[in-house]
């Protein structure tokens, strides 16, 4: 029987993937249980709630990276201040970033916003509905685009995220690691082939579900998966070992200095990011990433030179403030510091000004600089 050689022959993962394209029977079982269990355990979330591929898509950004309680309330206001495409493209960029703030990953808010004047100018406001459309526009990729069309569209496609590779190493026993490019291709193509004709969304929110509250990536909870009879992971004991990855390097740690200048009025010195880069357009403290070995004051005045043309005077170390990114931890240090000469000028920044505390609130910043902020005023 060819399910029972799929699911149980011990040869390599390719010749399983082969064999599937003819394994009606696995798609159909699987697409059954998994549709039931997902319409009595779904979870209750307020973009379930619509078929708008607005509020899919946004959804569906907000979601990479992040967790799911993170996001629901982010959601809730985004929405409420950006209700619709056209809406959002009319909003200034610092509005949507200030909306994103501590979220992180803040190059998905520029992007849905790039994505927006597309969206408005090249489709008349609405999000195509097309593949090879749909995959140009800023910040879609594979997945995303996936999970828009099958669940605003209906479309027969896969949504192949973390949670999904997950399941489908365990399901069929998949020892090559996930997050190789080559096994994601195979794993998307195999993804492919399992997503039904009929309910497409709801069987990929269906997986997504099992990943996060029952397929988890520590201690899965097989005995109430509605797919352990079919898990080979199962089978062998393999649950708690799979999936693999490819060793990573350890996260570099890197460091970085600011300067808290204020006037004679107490107001504070702030810059706004270049428009590229890390945080891109965000405000934030002068100063920026120091070398090994290079001196802390002496790399601070320079600094603020290059990004202000302004002279500073480096005074009493204030605080120091750790934060992690995806790809490098950061200590950053503050100092009082005080303008000796020049008038500020946007140099190496896009704009700066001297703000408020109520003025610093509005603006958009990074969750390290107003760590930074938050500890200077308490």
């Amino acid at each position: 029987m060819l399910i029972t050689a799929l699911l149980f022959c011990p040869r390599a993962w390719d010749i399983q993937f082969a064999m599937i394209k003819d394994a009606a029977g696995i798609k159909n079982l699987l697409g059954r249980k998994l549709l039931a269990w997902y319409k009595q355990h779904q979870r209750s979330l307020p973009w379930r709630k619509t078929t708008d591929p607005y509020r899919i898509w946004i959804s569906e950004i907000m979601l990479q990276q992040t967790q799911v309680n993170t996001v629901i309330p982010y959601y809730q206001r985004f929405i409420k201040s950006f209700p619709d495409v056209r809406t959002l493209a009319a909003a200034p960029l610092q509005d949507v970033l200030k909306a994103w703030e501590n979220m992180g990953y803040y190059s998905r808010a520029r992007n849905i916003h790039a994505a927006s004047h597309i969206i408005v100018n090249q489709w008349d406001g609405r999000i195509p509905d097309k593949l090879e459309e749909i995959k140009t526009i800023p910040g879609i990729g594979e997945y995303t685009s996936g999970a828009i069309l099958s669940i605003a569209y209906r479309q027969s496609v896969p949504a192949v995220d973390g949670n999904v590779r997950r399941i489908l190493s365990r399901l069929f026993a998949i020892r090559k690691p996930v997050d190789d490019p080559r096994e994601q291709k195979k794993l998307r193509d195999l993804a492919a082939l399992l997503v039904p004709a009929k309910h497409p969304g709801e069987f990929n929110q269906g997986l997504m579900d099992l990943g996060a509250t029952v397929c988890r990536a520590k201690n899965p909870d097989c005995s109430h998966c509605p797919l352990s009879g079919l898990c080979r992971a199962r089978l062998h004991d393999l649950q708690n070992i799979l999936p693999t990855t490819r060793k990573t390097p350890a996260i570099p740690h890197r460091q970085a200095a600011a300067a808290v200048i204020r006037n004679s009025e107490d107001l504070l010195l702030v810059v706004q990011r270049p428009a590229r880069g890390l945080l891109a357009s965000l405000w934030k403290l002068p100063g920026g990433f120091i070398e090994e070995g290079e001196n802390i004051n002496d790399f601070l005045r320079q600094c603020v030179k290059e990004e202000l043309n302004i002279s500073i005077r480096v005074g009493r170390y204030l605080a120091s403030v750790d934060h992690i990114y995806s790809h490098f931890r950061l200590t950053l240090q503050a100092f009082d510091c005080r303008l000796l000469k020049g008038n500020p000028e946007a140099r190496a920044c896009q704009n700066w000004r001297w703000a408020t505390s109520a003025q610093l609130k509005k603006l958009p910043m990074s969750n390290i600089d107003r760590k930074i902020l938050r500890w200077n005023r308490s």
